[in-house]
């Protein structure tokens, strides 16, 4: 996160150095301002240790790196886009606790399967400062809250539109196989003059050009595209063809894992896509079981050996022929089910916690699973019939929903970032 001082006092300078005894004052500039975003200011030397972090990223992503200055200009670009949206957050009261970003840094070390203290000598030994990467951390999680929160409340969705999208030929597409995108986009000024268009459309055409003859294509995104991925190499993740704007999805058609899109204009740019891999598409099919269970907690009057003990013995008084739903009417500490004799009704995949998902999944038809334990309390469930359910119809207008919510915050985004810019003053100096 940049600093939060004027302009004028972020120059630094050092003065009154003494020299063989005499007092003579000299002025050396530590330090520059490279970019002025509001009331806040980039330093040079912030600019260098965001730069030199991306850089390592890079490498280890075997991305070939662009010449020095158009890759400071990247950097820079993207963090006065980080800048203006931490602004947002800063007016708008967003903040991460740090119990919150206490456990995002421990997923971070678990996802490399490190412990923190191993995640904190990697950083080290690469030469990074622990307490700057977690400040970073936090400043990426205030960002994906300010857009989270500030662009979804822009987004409306009516049932007309989700009907609409259904009947579209881009909603037909809505089970085709998942794309993973690589994205170049190049800017054209606004309003932009003939001539401007014209060199915006001439270095996509080279861009391509240089693609087709084997150029890397995360290389150059990283040094000439203006997207939100460009400095990820202009990866943008896994995309269905019904989530992109329909000018990207027709452009994406007919390609195959490995086909780059010739450049084509939409929005603010030109844009060029390549496909890096695809996956199957959307399931229909779902698989439910009809379970009922009798739930005991421990409670003031009940630790945990007397729960467990209970448990035990109503799992042998249904054993020895006692009604499963008597006993859960009687003993089961699930208000909602107990009074309904312990059903659930039918359950799909991801419904249950994990504890009791896979107690189930191991019960045959008609059978009582023994007594288990989840973050709820002790188990049993009987397992009473299981189908595989078509949920097409349900499953086809979420995915519509999600669908037109994912393309308009795309969209949102762009268009909320253009406006912080207009709106904000903003001066490179790089």
């Amino acid at each position: 996160m940049t600093s939060r001082f004027s302009a004028l006092s972020r120059t630094l300078l050092l003065t009154t150095l003494l020299t063989g005894g005499a007092a003579q004052a000299q002025e050396q500039l530590l330090d520059q301002v490279v970019a002025i975003v509001n009331s806040n200011v980039i330093m040079q030397t912030e600019l260098e240790r965001r730069a030199a972090v991306i850089e390592q990223q890079l490498q280890e992503r075997n991305t070939p790196i662009p010449a020095r200055k158009e890759f400071l200009q990247q950097v820079l670009e993207k963090m006065i886009s980080d800048e203006l949206q931490m602004q947002q957050a800063e007016q708008n009261g967003f903040k991460v606790t740090d119990p919150d970003l206490n456990r995002t840094v421990e997923r971070i070390a678990a996802s490399n399967n490190l412990s923190l203290e191993q995640f904190k000598n990697q950083l080290e030994a690469e030469g990074q400062d622990y307490r700057e990467v977690r400040e970073q951390i936090r400043s990426e999680m205030l960002i994906t809250q300010v857009r989270e929160r500030l662009v979804n409340q822009r987004i409306q969705i009516s049932d007309q539109e989700v009907e609409n999208f259904l009947a579209s030929e881009q909603g037909q597409r809505s089970a085709e196989p998942d794309l993973h995108l690589q994205h170049i986009m190049i800017p054209i000024a606004e309003p932009g003059t003939a001539a401007e268009l014209t060199a915006a459309s001439d270095k996509a055409d080279k861009l391509y050009r240089e693609l087709q003859q084997g150029a890397d294509f995360a290389r150059l995104a990283v040094a000439h595209s203006k997207g939100q991925s460009a400095l990820e190499g202009g990866d943008i993740g896994w995309r269905n063809l019904s989530e992109l704007p329909e000018k990207l999805g027709e452009q994406l058609a007919d390609k195959s894992p490995g086909d780059i899109t010739r450049p084509f204009r939409l929005g603010g740019g030109f844009h060029l896509l390549k496909i890096i891999e695809q996956r199957g598409g959307s399931v229909q099919m779902i698989d439910q079981t009809r379970v009922r269970h009798i739930l005991i907690k421990t409670s003031e009057i009940r630790n945990e050996q007397q729960a467990e003990s209970l448990i035990n013995e109503i799992h042998q008084r249904i054993s020895n022929g006692e009604p499963f739903d008597e006993l859960a009417r009687r003993y089961s500490d699930d208000p909602g089910s107990g009074s309904e004799g312990g059903m659930l009704g039918w359950a799909s995949p991801g419904q249950m916690v994990p504890a009791f998902e896979g107690a189930m999944n191991q019960t045959a038809v008609g059978e009582l699973s023994a007594p288990f334990q989840s973050r709820f309390g002790w188990h049993i469930l009987e397992v009473l019939e299981r189908r595989s359910q078509d949920f097409g119809d349900r499953i086809l207008a979420n995915q519509a929903r999600e669908t037109i919510r994912k393309r308009k915050f795309a969209e949102e985004t762009s268009n909320w970032m253009r406006e912080l810019r207009s709106q904000a003053y903003i001066e490179s100096k790089l």
